[in-house]
């Protein structure tokens, strides 16, 4: 019995726990994961080709003119041509837009003003409550593709 423990003691302790992880499975499933997205992302960003009916009505979303409000580089506001306080901003714009909290307002500020004062009639604008307000950008010579 005594050579038996003695031959159970020597192989625990030659055989130590592994403490190497095996990556091996790890790069097979995420290969196959990749493989799997490579093919189903171009599914998901093609649509399918449909020949759609004619119809006379009008369409259901009719888009406004929007109204631009202008900040020059001396930090003057425009809503349009016509100039316009900081206190009267908001007033005016439902004016215009005849209350229509929807109606789209494009805010063009000069590129030497500081951002913070487009960021203040942006916020002014929003807070008025106006939700769909955005900021114009002069393309690049040559023009995006």
């Amino acid at each position: 019995m005594g050579a038996s423990l003695g031959d159970l003691r020597g192989r625990r302790r030659k055989r130590r726990p592994m403490a190497d992880i095996n990556v091996t499975p790890l790069v097979d499933v995420m290969l196959v994961l990749l493989i799997i997205f490579m093919v189903t992302a171009p599914m998901m960003t093609s649509g399918v080709n449909v020949d759609l009916p004619k119809t006379d009505a009008a369409p259901v979303n009719t888009d406004t003119k929007p109204i631009t409000v202008s900040i020059r580089s001396n930090g003057d506001l425009y809503l349009g041509d016509e100039p316009v306080s900081q206190d009267e901003l908001v007033d005016q714009l439902k004016a215009v837009a005849q209350n229509d909290r929807e109606h789209r307002i494009f805010v063009r500020g000069d590129s030497h003003i500081d951002y913070g004062r487009v960021m203040q009639v942006m916020g002014q604008i929003t807070a008025g409550g106006f939700t769909h307000v955005a900021l114009l950008a002069q393309q690049p010579p040559g023009g995006a593709n």
